[in-house]
């Protein structure tokens, strides 16, 4: 008797309440605003994001300044010709051209860095349906680079314009066209930010993905300058690179691609990356 009273007893202990409250309290539900608030914790304790996007800044505000502070300075020098297609808002926002490189590698660490180190596995067993992760990395990452990246253009066209006054060769945003190409160069960043993170995920190798990165935004203008000139025409206004940054040119060639128009093609390029890098995400192993 005694023995049984003591495991009736024993059933009934704090151990046992334990398990049974355990047991009565729901499982705490991932959603994709949890996943969010994950991958934004990741992304910020990491200490190649700070040097990535502080890189990235200094780049778009130093060498802006710096190229427009050359152009000022060599003005008298220039021929009528240059002078009359010179386009004081893309000058004061050339640090751009350097800072999508920043950007990028940085937007393919931040998935291929997972697979590296073997993290993915862990945050996929976190996150069973796999595709959340996904566009909680790429809309954390959009975010961050676009508000960055647009004080970042706002602040080097001001620095640049400033270094130009001088000659009389400066504008405003005020200006037909001016401010859509400063806050064109905060969204071109964030685009190039998106393909960076969609390559990442789509080839898991930090090598590979940066490569390919650059070989779009880079070598394929290469490439595509050694035709002829009649290929060059119908070809050059629809690479990907080209395509975005139309939006950051205030004086417009005649044959490149509308602002809206070419940075709307160039999304339609991440989203497709993007697009694949989810299917594969679903079919392939973590």
């Amino acid at each position: 008797m005694t023995a049984v009273t003591e495991a009736g007893t024993g059933g009934s202990g704090p151990q046992a309440q334990k398990g049974m409250q355990a047991q009565s309290e729901p499982a705490v539900r991932v959603t994709q605003l949890r996943v969010i608030r994950s991958e934004w914790t990741k992304l910020h304790s990491l200490r190649s994001t700070r040097y990535s996007l502080l890189a990235a800044l200094a780049v778009t505000i130093g060498l802006g300044i710096l190229i427009s502070w050359g152009s000022a300075s060599h003005w008298d020098e220039e021929n009528p010709g240059e002078r009359l297609f010179f386009d004081p808002t893309l000058t004061s926002l050339s640090g751009i051209f350097l800072a999508q490189l920043a950007v990028g590698v940085l937007g393919v660490l931040i998935v291929s860095g997972e697979y590296s180190t073997g993290m993915i596995r862990a945050t996929m067993a976190a996150v069973p349906r796999r595709l959340p992760v996904l566009w909680a990395k790429a809309v954390v990452f959009a975010v961050v680079t676009f508000v960055l990246m647009t004080v970042a253009s706002f602040v080097a066209f001001a620095g640049g314009q400033a270094m130009m006054a001088s000659k009389h060769i400066s504008t405003t945003l005020s200006h037909p066209g001016v401010l859509t190409a400063v806050i064109g160069g905060g969204l071109y960043l964030t685009v190039v930010g998106v393909l960076g993170v969609a390559l990442g995920a789509l080839l898991r190798s930090t090598a590979g993905g940066i490569a390919t990165l650059f070989a779009l935004l880079l070598i394929l203008p290469i490439i595509v300058h050694f035709l002829p000139s009649d290929w060059q025409d119908h070809i050059n206004k629809y690479l990907p690179s080209n395509a975005g940054q139309s939006i950051l040119n205030v004086v417009h060639d005649s044959s490149a691609l509308s602002p809206w128009t070419g940075l709307a093609l160039f999304c339609g390029y991440a989203l497709l990356a993007l697009a694949g890098s989810a299917v594969l995400l679903q079919r392939r192993d973590a």
